[in-house]
């Protein structure tokens, strides 16, 4: 189904002005301009207009219309690349991972205020997910099993989700049979089974620098040592870097990536190179374990591909989840396993037991007649415009010398401070103020990101939102001085 005429059009502009044919300061063609051009009614020309002006691409002027706002300054310069030939000697020292007393320091501080608005999390907002639908599945569900309770949940779960699951990873062009899923408790579990059925205690793991924290705790769960190889802001993990480390640690015993937009960066790798990593490490028989939480977000119209879409040889576990793009508290992700799959599923019964069946038929009954698909074109759409006006708002109020690379979809910006700024400082006088962001330092082991903050754009646009952001440049300015 195509998306809604009045996002049809607001793409139309939007891509105008992207490209220049319609410059800061222009005047935008009026409402009943826009009605006779594109034979559109009232409210589609004005839902339009919104949309634009919520994307921080349109201002209204009274009596005069809308116009091309012109940002207050430059746009911010994007990420620098690092030097990924020859990363620092302590991202490839091979670290237990040492993070959780760091973490749990912060997390803590967490619970010591009261936090009014939260850009800390890499959720939505809960009215961008399709609640009101999965309410009336959820009653669905108990009427056609009125003693689903009563019930022992067998170990390969809900047979219909699993074939819903496999159809959505054809997006992904991910060829995969229904019993060659393994339902997890979110992607989280899913790489912790994976770690497990690859690696023994004491064992390497390559994994991306910067990287999700969780995925840091869950290493140092395991007695796991991370390699950080560092990434690209455009094009994700450096080869020649994990080339290196390899050479470094012949001890490695895995990798772990986020090829499609990945965390914290928003970095997406391109074709060439994912093809390159599966085969490199299915030279080496390295295990490449493939966490997939974002990609339904991308704004292009044409779906990412995974990294298992070029697996000839079951050398990849690809991990992924509903709970970013459908419902966090569905908590429902899945994996499938290649060479490892029956340990795999041997590892997840045994740990945790079977999935909840309630879940898991909700989240089929959603997902097998399009709605999926349709709530995913919303959100791409909705993230996308909250993701710009966010990115435009640092732009104009925060100092010279910040960075940031806009991403082409996910829920969150990785920003570079101007240099000799804390972002752990900052977090913490954010936090006095009951704002929640997440400092820089919180994703590696080394302290080489304390420059950075991660900021979430999965809230709409409002005044609440507004005035946070402003406090928040208020004080990274403070901070400056």
């Amino acid at each position: 189904m195509p998306d809604p005429l009045y996002q049809q059009l607001a793409t139309r502009y939007r891509e105008a002005i992207h490209a220049g044919t319609l410059a800061p300061g222009d005047r935008m063609p009026s409402v009943r301009t826009l009605m006779g051009l594109h034979e559109v009614s009232l409210s589609t020309a004005l839902q339009a207009c919104r949309e634009l002006e919520a994307a921080g691409l349109l201002e209204a002027r009274p009596r005069s219309g809308y116009f091309v706002c012109a940002p207050a300054r430059p746009a911010l310069r994007p990420l620098a690349e690092p030097d990924l030939s020859l990363p620092d000697a302590d991202l490839l020292a091979g670290q237990f991972a040492g993070i959780h007393a760091r973490i749990s320091s912060i997390m803590a501080s967490w619970q010591r205020h009261e936090i009014h608005v939260d850009f800390g999390g890499a959720f939505c907002a809960p009215a961008l997910y399709p609640n009101e639908a999965l309410r009336t599945a959820a009653t669905r569900a108990m009427r056609r099993y009125p003693d689903l309770y009563g019930h022992v949940v067998q170990a390969d779960g809900h047979a219909p989700f699993r074939v819903a699951v496999a159809r959505h990873a054809m997006r992904a062009r991910i060829r995969i049979a229904p019993e060659d899923i393994a339902i997890t408790y979110g992607c989280t579990e899913a790489l912790h089974v994976a770690l497990r059925a690859v690696t023994s205690p004491g064992d390497a793991v390559a994994v991306e620098s910067p990287t999700y924290y969780g995925l840091l705790q869950t290493l140092e769960s395991l007695g796991l040592r991370a390699v950080e190889v560092p990434c690209s802001p455009q094009t994700g993990i450096s080869l020649e870097a994990l080339e290196l480390a390899a050479r470094t640690h012949a001890d490695i015993k895995a990798l772990v990536v986020v090829p499609n937009l990945q965390n914290p960066l928003g970095c997406i790798m391109p074709d060439a190179n994912k093809a390159r990593l599966v085969a490199w490490c299915e030279e080496r028989g390295l295990p490449l374990i493939e966490d997939d939480c974002f990609s339904g977000t991308v704004d292009d119209d044409v779906p990412l591909a995974a990294l298992k879409a070029w697996d000839t040889t079951g050398n990849v576990i690809y991990c992924a989840s509903l709970n970013k793009v459908l419902a966090p508290g569905l908590r429902l992700g899945w994996m499938t396993a290649g060479k490892w799959q029956a340990r795999v599923e041997m590892l997840k019964i045994n740990m945790s037991r079977p999935n909840e069946l309630l879940p898991q038929i909700i989240a089929a009954d959603f997902m097998h007649d399009g709605a999926f698909e349709r709530h995913l074109r919303r959100l791409r759409v909705q993230l996308r415009g909250q993701r710009e006006w966010v990115a435009g708002k640092i732009a104009r109020t925060f100092p010279e010398g910040t960075r940031l690379t806009l991403p082409r979809g996910g829920m969150h910006l990785w920003i570079a401070l101007p240099e000799g700024l804390s972002s752990s400082r900052i977090a913490d006088r954010a936090l006095q103020e009951g704002i929640r962001v997440l400092p820089g330092a919180m994703f590696s082991n080394s302290t080489r990101y304390d420059g950075y903050l991660r900021v979430n754009c999965g809230t709409p646009r409002s005044d609440t939102i507004e005035r946070a952001l402003d406090r928040l440049a208020a004080i990274v300015m403070r901070d400056e001085r």
